[in-house]
Parts: structure tokens; C-alpha cells; sequence
């Protein structure tokens, strides 16, 4: 029986607390300040409460009851509207201590509600600060005055005293409320961190996609020009290397547009709504780096496209992180898409070593290596945004990549990726 009841519990406990959630402010402070009624208002819990007037007692009665229940039930109000819930807490306390009913824990409500003021009341500048602290300071001072003409026993210093205790309980709900604030602030700036870097991962992709692919079907639409005078029968190869390229570029392109999509659609879920609502849940997140492909498939590619290629690989080659692998991938295909661009017909030589860090070094000769690739037109050269692009997802890893002329008058691009990524990729889940 006993371990049934804990069952059912532990059930119901995730719909008691989403129901908890579905109530407003206002209903779940209704709920405390009414669960709690009993023991403030209980003549054992009286001696805990505030006294400022050190008044003779006066038969409560009637009258007495109602003040008494306004000095706690506004609390109800204390998030919603905690001015006005102060408002009428302090009222109550005022008749309350001047005409010297018994005094009440429920008192305490006067320190609930300055509390609440600070921590959830709007905040005032300027003239409207000014106006306020002189209507609080001027509404104590009355007060002050109707206890000291009811025949206090209290001095000017207690009365200061008071003052400055009310003010501390103010200040300490103000105090919490910039803590909330700057925590929220913080987490603003990370998720727009976040969504920086996730705009800037998206335009590499967008330009290793597109520019190697489309690099490499102009390649082969201007080599099908020569084709048809020289060697008409090879025009069918390159119209489907052509196309073949162009397939590739519609599915990686169809994958980012994808990945933006999610993003867009996250962006109002667990990370989004409100930006302060704690971090993203990414157990369900879908995978928003593109899956690499295989060094030989493009190395293959890029030989259709008529660029002579040889692919190398030494060493054992292990497990790696996607976001590794996928860095080592962009690398490769970025310095084949610049010899495609840049040194068509050339002699190109892709080495990659696999150890503990996994080594590419991707060369372009200087010397043609056809007749046919003189007479092909240059495409221009770029402004080296690929390479920068590169570097920055290298240092992702802690890696570094070189990238320079060779004295044949070729071109070299070198890279060390770390095998285990560390720092930012790693909080980003492999994304670089």
C-alpha cells in the first residue's frame, strides 16, 4: 500500500506541477497567502509580529478583525500590483499601530509587501523617483506624527531606526531584482552570441557548398565547349559530370535552407520564447552540421571536372568527431575548389595523415599539365574569404592552417586539426 501511494505520486507529481504552472501570479500568491493565514493570524505566532507604537492594547472587535485581515490578505496583489498591494498593507499597519489594536504576526505583511515593491514594482527615474521617495518619506513622517500624538513612548532615533529597516527591506528586493535582471541580461547576450555564430557557421557552408560546386560546373561547361570541336564524344561525360554537380549543390543547399528552418522554428521554443528561460534543450535538436562526405568522392569530383587529382592517406585512421572530420573535409574542398578556379589542368596532390592530430596538405603544381587546360578561360580569383572562413574553423579546434605560393610558382594549403576538438566546438556541439 505504501509503495503504491508513493507511486501514485510520483505520477502525479508532473501534472500537479504543470497545472502549477498554468496559474497566474496572482492565483499562486492567492494560494500561499491563504495557506498561510492560519498561522499568522494564530495568537500563539502574535509575539513574531511588528509593533511601532508601543500603544496601550484596544479591544479589537469588528473593526479591529478587518484591519487585522488587510494587513495580510492584499499580499495576493504583491507581484501583480505591488504598489497598490503596499498601498493597502500600509494603511492597515498605520490604523492598526495609531489606534493600538493586539498586535499580529500578520504585520509582517508590511515587510512582504516593501519587499515585493523592489523586487517586482516598475522601477522610477528621474522626477518620478524624486516625487516617490519624498511621498514615502512624508507618509512616515505623518505616521511618526499620529504615534507620537496617540502618546508613543518612542524618540526621533526610533523612529529612524524604523525607517531605515523598512528601506532595507526594500533595498533587498531591489538588490535581488538586478541579480534577475543582469542574469537575463547575460543569457540575452549569449543567445545572441549563439545565434552569431550559428549565422556565421551557415555562411561557410553556404560558401563551400556553392562555390565548389558551381566552380566545378563552369569547369566543365567551358571544357564541353572545346570538347565539341576537339572530341565530341566526351561531351556526353561532362554533361553528366555537370549535372552530377548540380545535384550535389541542390541537396547541400536543401540541407542548410533545412538547418536555418529548425533554427527559425527553435528559435521560439526552448531557447527562444523568452531568452531568459534557461538554456536550449538540444537532446531533441536535429543534426545541423551536414554529414561529410568522403575525401575519395571528391577527390573523384574534382578529377571529372578535368583537374588532374591524387588523393594520399597515410597513417591509422580512427574515429572522428563529426565537426573534425567535416573541418578536414572543407579544408580539401576548398583548395580543390581554388585549383579549379585558379590553376585548372594543374597537377594537384591531396596528402592527409592520420595520428593524433589529423594533418592536409592539399598542392597545386605551377607548370599545365594538358594543352587543353591553357585554353581554358580564368574564372578570376576571389578575395580569400574561403581561406578566412577556414582558419577560423581550424582555430575552432585549437588547429592552425597555412596557406601560401610554392617557388614552382604552384600553391599550398596546409592544415593541423587536434583528432578530439576543444573550446568553442565543444560547447557548440560540433557545429564549426
Amino acid at each position: 500500500m505504501r509503495g503504491s501511494a508513493g507511486s501514485d505520486l510520483r505520477k502525479n507529481t508532473p501534472v500537479l506541477a504543470a497545472r502549477w504552472g498554468a496559474l497566474d501570479v496572482v492565483s499562486r500568491d492567492a494560494v500561499f497567502t491563504v495557506l498561510l493565514a492560519p498561522l499568522v493570524f494564530a495568537p500563539v505566532t502574535a509575539p513574531i509580529g511588528a509593533q511601532f507604537g508601543d500603544l496601550p492594547e484596544h479591544p479589537p472587535g469588528l473593526p479591529g478583525a478587518l484591519v487585522t485581515a488587510a494587513l495580510w490578505l492584499p499580499l495576493v496583489l504583491r507581484r501583480k500590483w505591488p504598489l497598490v498591494c503596499l498601498a493597502l498593507i500600509a494603511g492597515a499597519f498605520a490604523v492598526h499601530e495609531v489606534v493600538g489594536y493586539p498586535q499580529t504576526c500578520a504585520s509582517l505583511g508590511l515587510y512582504i509587501a516593501l519587499y515585493s515593491l523592489g523586487a517586482h514594482g516598475n522601477r522610477a527615474v528621474g522626477v518620478r523617483r524624486a516625487l516617490a521617495v519624498a511621498v514615502a518619506i512624508t507618509v512616515f513622517v505623518l505616521f511618526a506624527l499620529g504615534l507620537h500624538h496617540r502618546g508613543s513612548p518612542l524618540h526621533v532615533p526610533d523612529f529612524v531606526l524604523m525607517f531605515l529597516i523598512l528601506v532595507v527591506c526594500w533595498g533587498i528586493g531591489r538588490t535581488v531584482r538586478a541579480r534577475q535582471d543582469g542574469e537575463a541580461e547575460r543569457r540575452r547576450l549569449s543567445v545572441e552570441a549563439a545565434m552569431a555564430r550559428e549565422r556565421a557557421r551557415i555562411a561557410r557552408e553556404l560558401h563551400d557548398v556553392v562555390t565548389h560546386h558551381v566552380t566545378a560546373m563552369v569547369v566543365q561547361a567551358d571544357a564541353s565547349q572545346f570538347l565539341l570541336a576537339d572530341a565530341p564524344e566526351r561531351v556526353e561525360t561532362g554533361l553528366e559530370a555537370i549535372s552530377d554537380s548540380g545535384r550535389r549543390a541542390l541537396r547541400d543547399l536543401q540541407h542548410l535552407l533545412g538547418v536555418l528552418k529548425a533554427s527559425g522554428d527553435t528559435s521560439e521554443g526552448p531557447s527562444g520564447g523568452t531568452a531568459a528561460d534557461g538554456p536550449e534543450d538540444t537532446s531533441a535538436a536535429p543534426e545541423r552540421s551536414p554529414e561529410p562526405g568522403r575525401l575519395s568522392d571528391l577527390v573523384e569530383q574534382t578529377r571529372t571536372a578535368g583537374q588532374p587529382v591524387e588523393l594520399a592517406e597515410r597513417g591509422e585512421r580512427q574515429e572522428l568527431a563529426t565537426a573534425v572530420e567535416l573541418a578536414a573535409y572543407r579544408v580539401v574542398q576548398e583548395a580543390l575548389t581554388n585549383a579549379l578556379k585558379h590553376a585548372p589542368g594543374h597537377r594537384t596532390l591531396v596528402q592527409v595523415h592520420y595520428g593524433k592530430d589529423v594533418e592536409v596538405e592539399v598542392t597545386t603544381e605551377g607548370a599545365p599539365a594538358t594543352a587543353t587546360a591553357q585554353r581554358r578561360r580564368p574564372l578570376g580569383r576571389g578575395g580569400g574569404h574561403g581561406l578566412i572562413g577556414l582558419r577560423e574553423r581550424v582555430g575552432v579546434f585549437g588547429g592552425e592552417l597555412l596557406a601560401g605560393d610554392r617557388p614552382d610558382g604552384g600553391f599550398s594549403v596546409r592544415a593541423r586539426i587536434p583528432s578530439t576538438g576543444h573550446g568553442e566546438a565543444a560547447a557548440d556541439g560540433g557545429e564549426a
